[in-house]
């Protein structure tokens, strides 16, 4: 089996159900060579590695660890899912503090185990601060990190997809913006609909204003639904758009999805959160981003409510002041 890469790849979190699905994607999508799977769990962890040895790969050397250390030493490209899950009836910022000392810890780990990581993917919930902190303690660059977001993107195409008719493929550059939570902003000025634009639909008998309300609020509660259909959180999807990030990271095909990064400028500050990104070999990075003055204030909202939860955290002496956050990573 040829693949991307020959450099190590961890997996973190594998135990679970995103990261045991996670780590035969990566094999099948033949991302690398090299695979390390690490959970603490360790006889879940064990029954995922033999079931993965049993498939009878080639190409491929797995390996698997439930010791943190022997994982990340030498690892170049990192995904990790391994916090708490999202229950029925929990909102992705019910697990905010007991995920965030998760994320502070998983950041000093890769600090001391992994200096050389090319880029870590962070996609447990809720995800915006979690990346935040793990960049953090890591002391890596903004562009080494990067948060699952593209999730909502590909909600939207589903639900635009379903109420048209349509292929998916008809549906192009569906994109929400911000926070991976209630809170998140759902554009449609960039949204195409079988080469039409999107807002010349909404308001028409095609798209009532109604049924776009609707299908905002179920891109909203997409994880919410899942959990109510299948009884446990989203596993499938969340497992692949990961792997296609990091599959970009190691300088794959394009990731045309937005991407959660770092954002610090005029406009928005000390946050991670999605946005227009390109990633890439050189790590991911901030396009422009325009929208209607009320897709703005929904972007300015779910900012807002992003930095309620990183100031909780502050307030809550779970993390220093932003100020002394230059102290703790110099790339900030």
């Amino acid at each position: 089996m040829k693949t991307l890469t020959n450099e190590k790849f961890t997996i973190v979190g594998a135990a679970g159900m995103i990261g045991s699905n996670m780590a035969q994607s990566a094999i099948l999508m033949g991302l690398s060579s090299e695979i390390c799977l690490y959970d603490p769990y360790a006889k879940g962890l064990e029954g995922v590695a033999e079931e993965l040895l049993q498939c009878g790969f080639k190409g491929v050397h797995i390996t698997y660890t439930d010791k943190i250390e022997e994982a990340l030493r030498g690892s170049r490209y990192v995904i990790t899912s391994g916090g708490a899950a999202r229950k029925e009836g929990m909102t992705r910022e019910d697990l905010l503090k007991g995920n965030a000392e998760i994320a502070i810890q998983f950041g000093k780990d890769i600090r001391q185990y992994a200096p050389d990581v090319k880029h870590v993917v962070v996609i447990f919930n809720p995800a915006d601060i979690t990346g935040l902190l793990v960049l953090l303690y890591s002391g890596l660059k903004p562009s080494q990190v990067s948060t699952l977001a593209a999730l909502d993107s590909t909600r939207l195409r589903n639900e635009l997809a379903k109420h048209f008719g349509l292929h998916p493929d008809k549906i192009t550059n569906s994109r929400t913006y911000g926070g991976h939570g209630e809170q998140m902003a759902v554009f449609s000025s960039t949204a195409r609909v079988d080469g039409k634009p999107l807002n010349e639909l909404i308001g028409t008998p095609a798209l009532t204003a109604d049924a776009w309300a609707g299908i905002k609020e179920r891109v909203v509660q997409g994880g919410k639904r899942i959990i109510e259909l299948r009884g446990r959180s989203s596993f499938q999807s969340p497992s692949y758009l990961s792997l296609e990030m990091i599959e970009a990271a190691m300088g794959g095909k394009t990731f045309d999805w937005p991407v959660g990064a770092y954002v610090s400028n005029e406009q928005f500050s000390h946050i991670m959160m999605a946005m227009e990104t390109t990633l890439d070999a050189n790590g991911v990075h901030l396009q422009s981003l325009k929208g209607t003055a009320e897709e703005q204030q929904a972007l300015e909202q779910s900012y807002s409510h992003l930095c309620a939860l990183r100031d909780e955290l502050i307030h809550s002496n779970v993390i220093p002041s932003i100020e002394a956050w230059k102290q703790i990573n110099p790339n900030l």
